[in-house]
């Protein structure tokens, strides 16, 4: 009896854990597909990603698709989503949602907490350009995937004291098109080089100083010569003075907002 009832504690003990691996603080999942865009096997294994980086870095990775916003903006939508499901770790609630609707196909990303910390608004835009291409191209899987690994690569980034913004956001990645554009001004170079060395080889013609020292002499004779002066003609234009107030340095930090709950969040989006 004794063993049985303790293989029964045990059972409920590993689906306990499992549970709370499957699913945020609140009871819904990292991983809501309702719009349907990845296959179970990529869904699993987004899902594993999700609850990975969110137990570790303690800051919930959320990815939410939907098929309607039911008549709210992307930004309302996402930030009523994040905090009416219980999502977020601590008393600051700290996490990242990212949010898809494919009625009008929107994006959003809503932060929360540390996550308004580590995801500036620089930070965000260099984040969508990561990803968009993979969202307007449909591949959605690999658009997740990006947003989940940059967010991990933000919070470490952020816990130094520095987060990524608008002077200090990551190296760019190694790029096959700038390659192929070095490649090209290099040949340009050589070729530039290659021609000069074959142009001072040539002895049979000799830069001339003067222009008539091209003519043979004895072809060509004037009879008359004068110089005529025709018109002349300036244009003055005013210097635009110079407005100080056109001028702006960069802005870094993230923007905030307050949510219909009266919470704090971050974020921004657009259309994909």
């Amino acid at each position: 009896m004794k063993k049985r009832a303790f293989a029964i504690c045990f059972a409920l003990l590993v689906w306990a854990l499992f549970a709370y691996s499957a699913y945020a603080a609140g009871g819904m999942p990292r991983l809501v597909d309702w719009a349907e865009l990845l296959s179970d096997s990529d869904a699993e294994e987004l899902l594993d990603k999700l609850n990975e980086i969110s137990e570790r870095q303690q800051t919930d990775i959320v990815v939410v698709t939907v098929n309607s916003l039911e008549g709210k903006s992307a930004m309302e939508y996402a930030d009523d989503f994040y905090d009416n499901n219980g999502y977020g770790y601590g008393d600051g609630r700290d996490g990242i949602l990212f949010l898809i609707s494919m009625e009008e196909r929107d994006w959003h990303i809503s932060t929360a907490g540390y996550g308004i910390t580590a995801v500036t608004d620089a930070g965000l835009e260099y984040m969508s350009e990561a990803f968009m291409d993979y969202l307007s191209g449909g591949d959605y899987y690999a658009a997740f995937i990006t947003f989940a690994e940059l967010c991990d690569d933000y919070i470490t980034q952020a816990m130094t004291g520095e987060p990524y913004d608008a002077d200090n956001l990551p190296e760019e990645p190694f790029d096959i098109i700038w390659t192929i554009i070095t490649a090209l001004g290099i040949g340009f170079i050589i070729s530039l080089i290659v021609t000069g060395i074959m142009k001072g080889e040539l002895k049979s013609v000799g830069r001339q100083i003067r222009a008539d020292d091209y003519i043979k002499k004895g072809s060509m004779r004037l009879s008359e010569n004068s110089d005529l002066f025709l018109y002349r003609h300036v244009e003055r234009r005013e210097k635009p003075k110079e407005n100080n107030s056109d001028r702006q340095s960069p802005q870094g930090g993230s923007s905030t907002h307050t949510s219909s709950s009266g919470a704090t969040h971050g974020g921004g989006g657009g259309k994909f």
